[in-house]
């Protein structure tokens, strides 16, 4: 079982003191969040909100997703990184494929790249990527990504990306896994036909065991049931070694976790941060490794 923690609604400048607290305390992974802009005029409505409105506020920090990696794996010695998730299709893909490749030999090899094809149409219109075919362009940059990744010559002529032959150095020295965000069924079978792992939100338990279900049976309809595949989620329970021992025995590779939920940082301290990360690897993550 992988222990994670992610960076959203973090203070910037406190991602990397966390980030080696973490590393230190034998967390596993870290996931950068990732949002562009916060536009005045947001029209596009913000999925599971009552309202159609965000929960946070215009001015949160997003801090761009491939520089805070980068800094964080200049910080650490053995965390890895992902995204929970990246907006891939809303950039372009030798855009997508620079970055992550650059971040992935900086690293040593942590990185992984989720990807999801987000929400907001405001995004993808600044950003000049077309918000309407977003699915179906990341359900190409997958294999795009990968033959670009490749090292030496390389190209690829696809209905909506066409590179000529050119290199694009550096390349990762290992193959990057490539993970999935999303709960549509569309994003499911993106997770389970082309990619090699999965990342969710939060749940209670039943519906937690209801996506790593439904992720088997369509791994078995697209005959991938026997490729490795993470499934890394959050889970809305009491936390303790039991559940994460139920959790691994059910599928679920790794967790997202916030130690610090509930710990009084109104100092601002980012030390304030160290006490409850430490409790939670020696009471949870030490007994979940025996």
């Amino acid at each position: 079982m992988q222990f994670w923690s992610g960076t959203a609604f973090m203070k910037t400048s406190d991602i990397l003191p966390v980030a080696r607290m973490l590393d230190e305390a034998g967390f596993d992974g870290i996931v950068a969040s990732d949002h562009m802009i916060y536009p005045r005029e947001l029209t596009s409505p913000y999925p599971d909100s009552p309202t159609g409105k965000p929960m946070w506020t215009p001015d949160t920090a997003w801090p761009d997703s491939w520089v805070l990696i980068g800094a964080m794996a200049a910080a650490t010695n053995r965390l890895r990184f992902s995204n929970a998730v990246y907006v891939a299709p809303a950039r372009p893909l030798l855009e997508v494929a620079k970055q992550v490749a650059t971040a992935s030999v900086l690293s040593g090899g942590r990185v992984s790249l989720a990807v999801g094809v987000g929400w907001m149409r405001e995004e993808y219109e600044l950003m000049g990527q077309d918000f309407g075919t977003r699915g179906a362009r990341l359900n190409e940059m997958i294999p795009a990504l990968r033959e670009l990744w490749r090292g030496g010559w390389v190209s690829w002529q696809g209905r909506h990306y066409r590179v000529p032959e050119l290199m694009i150095e550096p390349h990762p020295e290992a193959p990057v896994p490539i993970l999935c965000g999303g709960e549509s069924d569309a994003a499911l079978r993106r997770a389970a036909r082309l990619c090699d792992g999965w990342v969710g939100y939060a749940y209670k338990w039943d519906d937690a065991i209801g996506y790593v279900r439904r992720l088997g049976e369509l791994r078995r309809e697209y005959g991938r049931e026997s490729a490795p595949f993470e499934i890394i989620l959050a889970l809305l329970e009491p936390p303790s070694p039991d559940l994460f021992l139920r959790a691994r025995d059910a599928g679920i590779t790794g967790v997202m976790c916030s130690p610090w939920a509930g710990a009084d940082l109104s100092s601002g301290d980012v030390e304030a941060y160290r006490e409850p990360i430490e409790r939670f690897a020696e009471s949870i993550i030490a007994k979940v490794r025996g």
